[in-house]
């Protein structure tokens, strides 16, 4: 499979880190502005074109680095701004008050706009099925309430010259280094900013005292004493990772690392044979994917839900693995699973830092917890798909990271 840039779109600059073992191609930017469609209710109308996104495991130990600028989904994030990080109640479940979880990232730069050459997109959300329901009835507040969400999207983006990387493109060779470290992370989810630091050790360093006293009781209690007589080695930043070294987050909770890779959907408008089906080399097969989709079916209540799920079926069997649906452009529409539940153009608030309007940009399947290995337990989390709205502008602000909108459907509005 190819990476997220082509030749089709604008604006999309989507970096594949290991494709091949030997050599990298350059980045090419996609082009996902250049739209006229009229942006009808009917199925019939012709359609944006469509990016899809898919899940590999990392080839290399440096593929997931920030000055590489990936495409990951679970694990750690890689901060484009790794300094100014997002902070206090923002980092926070609303509902349980926990810190959030990583869910995936997308590099998605605007060539046409400099402030934006750089550009990403992080989701986050809580893993608590109980949160998300409650979310469920959160996310229709508008102003002046003020809505309690347990999944939050961050957009971040930086001009071509900034203080942290080169202004010339990766290698991809093993050797890339940004300008200078970021932020020391968190010990135990290696996830936000580590501003609490160990009374101890003094170097071990945590996000929130939740996540400290997590790695206190599971294995920094004999650690501590053990890194009080041990000097950090002289080439190591961040909490003691080098520039070319990935964090390694103390959690065994957290999803596993994935990085992104792309296809057009157009790719898979051909049906194909039965040879090339085999011939794929596939994570989970295409059976095990549709009865496991198909299964939700009894949560389903009246026609309209029932035909926005045959569609919404149809439409994914085509690429069965895809995890992400990526096309933004103001007339472009999220795949719904299901005609209940569904948030319509003029229900997305605007951008609250210039007050434009927000678009779609891209839409986390259900697929990806197959990846993250979720269960059918009744408490388990689970989604019908989580879509993301920003800001149309695009602005800048004073803020490093922007907080957009987003959107999820469950099967069950039981709570």
């Amino acid at each position: 499979m190819s990476s997220f840039n082509g030749d089709d779109f604008k604006g999309l600059r989507i970096t594949q880190l290991d494709d091949d073992d030997e050599e990298q191609a350059p980045v090419e930017p996609i082009n996902v502005d250049e739209f006229d469609d009229d942006d009808d209710d009917d199925e019939d109308d012709e359609e944006e074109p469509v990016i899809l996104g898919f899940v590999e495991s990392p080839k290399f130990p440096w593929s997931s680095l920030r000055q590489l600028f990936p495409n990951l989904a679970g694990g750690v994030p890689a901060w484009l701004d790794p300094v100014n990080l997002p902070s206090g109640k923002s980092i926070l479940c609303d509902l349980c008050e926990e810190p959030l979880q990583f869910v995936l990232q997308l590099y998605a730069p605007l060539t046409d706009k400099e402030s934006a050459f750089h550009r990403t997109l992080f989701l986050f959300m809580c893993p608590s099925m109980s949160c998300l329901l409650r979310d469920q009835h959160e996310q229709w507040k508008r102003a002046p309430e003020k809505p309690m969400r347990s999944v939050k999207v961050f957009r971040c983006q930086l001009p071509r010259v900034n203080p942290f990387y080169s202004s010339e493109a990766p290698k991809h060779d093993g050797k890339d280094k940004p300008l200078g470290p970021g932020a020391p992370l968190c010990t135990w989810c290696g996830t936000w900013k580590g501003d609490k630091v160990c009374g101890g050790c003094k170097t071990a360093r945590y996000c929130s005292p939740k996540h400290q006293a997590l790695h206190w009781h599971r294995a920094h209690k004999i650690e501590c004493q053990q890194l009080r007589t041990v000097l950090e080695t002289s080439d190591s930043v961040n909490n003691g990772v080098s520039l070319t070294q990935v964090q390694k987050a103390a959690s065994k909770s957290l999803w596993k690392e994935f990085v992104l890779i792309n296809e057009d959907e157009s790719e898979y408008d051909t049906e194909m044979s039965e040879t090339d089906e085999v011939a794929q080399p596939m994570v989970v097969s295409k059976r095990e994917v549709d009865e496991q989709m198909k299964s939700v079916m009894k949560d389903f209540e009246g026609d309209a839900d029932k035909n926005s799920w045959v569609n919404f079926q149809q439409r994914v069997d085509k690429a069965p693995e895809q995890v992400v649906r990526y096309c933004r452009s103001s007339e472009a529409k999220p795949l719904w699973p299901m005609a209940s539940g569904r948030v319509s153009k003029s229900e997305v608030p605007n951008c609250k830092s210039c007050g434009g309007p927000r678009c779609f940009e891209f839409q986390a399947m259900p697929q990806l917890l197959f990846f993250f290995g979720g269960s059918n337990e009744r408490e388990s989390l689970d989604w019908a798909t989580i879509v993301v709205y920003t800001c149309e502008n695009s602005c800048d602000s004073s803020l490093s990271y922007n907080e957009e909108f987003v959107w999820v459907q469950v099967y069950s509005q039981t709570t």
